[in-house]
């Protein structure tokens, strides 16, 4: 083998080489951003879960208040959201 053989064989190694570690270090980005976002998302849900649950309790405690609410959500909306020509 020729040394100008040599030396282009040991450029080919050092350049898979590092292409090897950016892989690498860009796998393991993705898998720590995979996690958070896993993370993130049980956490949204455990949120989620309590406001319904603190929802429903409202409700069945008043519920007339709770039809007033809804009513006049309803109307403030379909008002917003009508339609002026």
């Amino acid at each position: 083998m020729s040394n100008n053989q040599a030396k282009a064989e040991d450029a080919v190694n050092k350049s898979a080489n590092k292409a090897h570690d950016t892989i690498d270090k860009v796998a393991d980005a993705a898998k720590q951003a995979s996690d958070n976002l896993g993370k993130k998302g049980q956490d949204l849900k455990a949120t989620e879960e309590k406001w319904m649950s603190t929802a429903t309790d409202y409700v069945k405690n008043n519920p007339l208040k709770s039809v007033g609410i809804a009513v006049a959500s309803g109307y403030l909306l379909s008002r917003l959201f009508s339609d002026r020509s």
